[in-house]
């Protein structure tokens, strides 16, 4: 049940971030040709930056269900088969562990509940925590960075999903992706 989870979950992490990164290209492309014809549009810079950024961390986490993460595997390799498969374990275990304490990050840089208690009101919560992710906006688009920053939430999310996963039941599998 997990796995089928953590599939559909990775198979939509995977369609927003080829979306993003088409978008990146377009933002590309307009910045370039607004730039030759003497007119920038400063904010097409920032947003294919944050574009990347959601890209990248989706992309992450997709990569962690389907085994594609960067691996260093020269002792793995070395090691008979039942030890190879413990270490396989062991490193889903602090996958885990890892996207467990993200979440918990998220959660106490957030602060949801403190958010709430003082009735989400973002000055009485600034000025009793002096935490402004509520607040700060983005330099050129002039948004506020939460949005931006929302990204954390999804990737400790889909890694926990993934990891918890693996750790059940190996490595994701999707015909449709991991040819």
């Amino acid at each position: 049940m997990v796995g089928r989870i953590s599939a559909a979950w990775a198979r939509i992490e995977l369609a927003l971030a080829a979306l993003l990164a088409v978008s990146i290209t377009v933002l590309i492309l307009l910045n370039v040709v607004t730039r030759a014809v003497g007119s920038a549009l400063y904010w097409v810079d920032e947003l294919a930056i944050y574009a990347m950024a959601w890209m990248t961390f989706l992309g992450a986490s997709a990569g962690l269900h389907y085994g594609h993460a960067v691996a260093v595997t020269v002792v793995t390799d070395a090691l008979p088969t039942p030890f190879a498969k413990l270490a396989a374990k062991l490193v889903d275990l602090l996958v885990l562990i890892f996207a467990l304490f993200m979440l918990w990050f998220c959660w106490r840089w957030f602060s949801p509940l403190e958010l709430a208690r003082h009735g989400f009101d973002t000055g009485a919560f600034q000025g009793a925590t002096f935490n402004f992710i509520y607040a700060e906006p983005t330099t050129t688009l002039g948004i506020r960075k939460i949005w931006v920053w929302g990204v954390m939430w999804v990737f400790a999310f889909g890694v926990t999903l993934h990891g918890l996963a693996n750790l059940l039941g190996g490595r994701g599998t999707d015909p449709e992706v991991s040819a």
